[in-house]
């Protein structure tokens, strides 16, 4: 740390806006995300392909924005933060505009993957950003609402994927390049976040205007990987994220359902995406976890380690009730969008079936939703200011790939499987096996409960170092 001076902090109502703007529009990468699986029909006819090369697409975009903001991370921990927010918010917005405007699927695959390299700089620089914002005792509150964002941009894609596109599949598409160029604007109106302003190590020091000048450089990398807790934080999203990464074809199971009950493709489209986003909404308990994961962390340094992985593993049973439980579907086919939305929504309570169906993934989702808040709050507690981007974007990474590989051989699993299981069991079979992967994902966090103790104390030392011995210059 130097001595040189700048003002202490944006005022309250400043601080508050740049929060909200940087939870808010995180969430919409998984807009973004969320927004071709409902399509897959729609756009295969469009561009003339099958439905499984739009799952590709999909995992090549999870992987492009996973290696694309490793980079982004990286040069996020060095300089300042807000211009690459900004740059990587045009970059997403023009490829999502590609996207809509593309007439044959090399066009599209370009725009994706356009599309996906901007994406990566959103949540990996704003992740820095935020947890500058947040004190250790409030972290898995205020990351629930990180992670929940996330979820609502994923419920939001799918929503509006499967509703507005089911007529016009390129409408969601220029919908969400507005919004994009909107989020620009957005951004501009934050204040510059001081790295390190929110640890109670840092806190004399950066209120009597000495700057944390530390930064991220090659010789730190060996040093981030030789924490333990780091190791196991970023494998877990390889299994972790296989299993997350195939719920994407949610909305294809529940509209493979609605079509083998006789109704149209067109219908079937938005019964399954509005099945799907009901069936998601029990990601709003994350605050739960991240509730859950302060409390603990303040009795045992294990705390938020032992949520996530108590979440995760009590999760499993409620995934495979949810894939297997037969519901009927009774909806007016080729009705209006919002006859179809209406009589979904009342089944749930005139159909007992979706009913059972709706609780199972509300429980399940709940479960798992303890993993996001403490996943971020953890890397957070592990590691100093400058290093926080840099494992997240590794972490991401990690989660990249296994996403990937979850989406995409899931759909290589479900055409396998389709010989000796006819649609849609093939996909509630496939759907099942790929949640196995939910078991060592929760022996990790136990092992990360471990190691977390000694790492934590570790980076509480070298802050309160630190400032008790700025450096001159």
């Amino acid at each position: 740390m130097t001595g040189s001076r700048r003002p202490r902090r944006g005022n309250a109502a400043h601080r508050i806006y740049s929060v909200v703007v940087f939870v808010v529009l995180a969430s919409l990468d998984n807009v973004a995300i969320g927004l071709v699986p409902p399509l897959y029909g729609p756009i295969s006819g469009a561009l003339g392909v099958p439905q499984r090369m739009l799952g590709l697409v999909t995992a090549v975009s999870f992987l492009v924005s996973a290696v694309a903001a490793v980079g982004w991370a990286y040069v996020g921990d060095r300089t300042n933060r807000k211009p690459l927010l900004m740059v990587g918010t045009l970059v997403w917005a023009a490829g999502t505009g590609g996207s809509a405007l593309a007439t044959g699927f090399p066009t599209f695959l370009a725009a994706q993957l356009v599309a996906a390299v901007g994406l990566g700089a959103v949540g990996s620089v704003g992740f820095s950003v935020v947890t500058d914002l947040i004190s250790p005792r409030r972290r898995g509150l205020v990351m629930s609402f990180w992670g929940l964002s996330q979820g609502v941009g994923t419920l939001a894609g799918t929503l509006t994927g499967g509703l507005l596109g089911a007529a016009d599949w390129r409408r969601p598409f220029l919908l969400l390049t507005v919004v994009g160029l909107a989020a620009t604007v957005a951004y501009l109106l934050t204040y510059d976040i001081r790295r390190g302003q929110s640890e109670p190590e840092l806190a004399g020091a950066i209120d009597a205007g000495v700057e944390y000048d530390y930064r991220i450089t090659r010789a730190d990398l060996p040093r981030i990987l030789g924490r333990r807790t780091n190791r196991w934080l970023i494998l877990q999203g390889l299994t972790a994220q296989a299993a997350f990464g195939s719920l994407v074809w949610l909305p294809v199971l529940f509209a493979e359902r609605a079509e083998g009950q006789g109704y149209s493709a067109a219908t079937a489209v938005v019964v399954g995406s509005v099945f799907a986003t009901l069936f998601q909404l029990g990601g709003v308990f994350s605050i739960v976890g991240g509730l859950a994961g302060d409390a603990l962390q303040r009795r045992t340094p294990r705390g938020r380690a032992l949520v996530a992985a108590v979440g995760v593993l009590a999760a499993l049973p409620f995934y495979l009730v949810l894939f297997f439980v037969p519901i009927r579907i009774d909806v007016p086919d080729g009705g209006g969008t919002g006859a179809v939305v209406g009589a979904v929504l009342a089944s749930v309570v005139t159909e007992p079936t979706i009913g059972l169906s709706l609780l199972t993934a509300l429980v399940a989702l709940a479960l798992t939703s303890a993993n996001s808040p403490n996943w971020f709050a953890l890397i957070a507690d592990v590691n100093p200011p400058e290093h926080r981007g840099t494992v997240y974007s590794l972490g991401n990474l990690v989660n990249g790939v296994g996403r990937a590989a979850g989406n995409g051989l899931v759909g290589a699993v479900f055409h396998s499987l389709r010989a000796a299981f006819p649609p849609p069991l093939n996909y509630a079979v496939g759907l099942a096996a790929f949640q196995l992967f939910f078991i060592p994902t929760g022996l990790m966090y136990w092992l990360a409960s471990r190691t977390s103790p000694h790492d934590i104390e570790a980076v509480r030392d070298l802050l309160h170092d630190r400032a008790d011995r700025p450096r001159t210059g």
